[in-house]
C-alpha cells in the first residue's frame, strides 16, 4: 500500500530532492507538497524548528507529515550559520547566503574551514499524535570558492570529507547518497515503514 505523505516545503528542489532518497529505502511512500501557510520557525534548534513546521503540515492536513530542517555550520563559527543558513545574509536568497559565508571566511585556510551540513527530519501522525525525529550529518570543509552547478543551497561552497570537488559538482544520485539529508532519511526509513 502506498503512503503519501505531505513534505512540510514549499521548495520545489527539496520535494524533489526527498523523493529520489526516499525511492531508495522506502518506494512505497509518496511525498506531496505543502500548500499551507508556512509557519514561524523560531525554534533554537534544527530539531524544533522541523517539528514547528511537520506540526503545522499535519494539522492544515491531516495527514503523515515530515520536515526537516538542515543547514551548514562552521566550526570556527562557533556553529553559524546553523538554524539561521537559509537566510544568513538576511535574504532567503542562496547566492547571498554562499557570497556571505565565503566573505566571512576569506582570512581562514585549511583545517579551520572544517563545516558539516546537519539535518533533523520530524515525523508526525495527527492520527496518533506520534512525533519522532531522524537525524544525519555531513561532514567537510568550505571551499575556498564556488564550483559546480547541481544542489541548492550551500552545495557549491561545500566539499565532502573524502573529495575534492564541492557536492554542486557530484552527480545527483551519488550525492543522495551521501548527503545529510540521506543520513537523516536512513534513520527516518524505519520510522515511516512503521506507519
Amino acid at each position: 500500500m502506498t503512503l503519501h505523505v505531505v513534505l512540510a516545503s514549499h521548495n520545489a528542489h527539496k520535494i524533489a530532492e526527498f523523493q529520489k532518497i526516499l525511492g531508495h529505502d522506502v518506494p512505497d511512500i509518496v511525498i506531496e507538497a505543502y500548500d499551507g501557510p508556512e509557519p514561524i520557525e523560531d525554534g533554537t534548534s534544527f530539531d524544533e524548528n522541523a517539528l514547528i513546521k511537520a506540526r503545522a503540515a499535519a494539522a492544515h492536513t491531516g495527514r503523515v507529515a515530515l520536515a526537516d530542517d538542515s543547514g551548514i555550520s562552521v566550526g570556527i563559527m562557533g556553529g553559524a550559520p546553523g538554524i539561521f543558513s537559509a537566510r544568513w545574509s538576511g535574504t532567503r536568497e542562496d547566492a547571498d547566503n554562499r557570497r556571505l559565508l565565503l566573505a566571512q571566511l576569506a582570512d581562514i585556510r585549511g583545517a579551520n574551514r572544517a563545516a558539516q551540513f546537519h539535518c533533523s527530519i520530524a515525523i508526525v501522525d495527527p492520527s496518533t499524535g506520534s512525533e519522532q525525529i531522524a537525524r544525519g550529518e555531513w561532514p567537510g570543509s568550505v571551499a575556498l570558492q564556488e564550483t559546480g552547478e547541481n544542489g541548492f543551497g550551500y552545495d557549491p561552497i561545500f566539499v565532502p570529507e573524502g573529495y575534492s570537488v564541492s557536492s554542486a559538482e557530484l552527480p545527483p544520485d551519488e550525492k543522495n547518497e551521501i548527503s545529510h539529508r540521506a543520513r537523516a532519511f536512513r534513520a527516518a526509513a524505519p520510522i515511516l515503514r512503521g506507519l
